[in-house]
């Protein structure tokens, strides 16, 4: 099977501690589709932030390179590598 490319919007949100923590991961069709999804979910109620990002590989055998960042929008951390 070819590559699938896979386009996702990521909120972020701050738990009673004041950790960050993510969201629910919600797919979508496009890029721009991904972007626009992750700067609705950076303002919406109890979310601090969101990014959108893409991920390319193989379904069927379960390989998939890093993600690619597409945009942050919000208060994100730099270094998103810990989450």
């Amino acid at each position: 099977m070819a590559d699938v490319t896979y386009y996702v919007a990521l909120p972020f949100l701050q738990d009673d501690t004041g950790t960050l923590v993510a969201g629910a991961a919600e797919e979508c069709q496009s890029s721009s589709a991904a972007l626009r999804r992750a700067e609705l979910l950076s303002r919406a109620t109890g979310c601090i932030g969101a990014v959108a990002f893409s991920r390319t590989g193989d379904p069927m055998i379960g390989e998939f390179g890093d993600a690619r960042l597409l945009r942050k929008f919000g208060n994100v951390p730099d270094d998103l590598s810990a989450l």
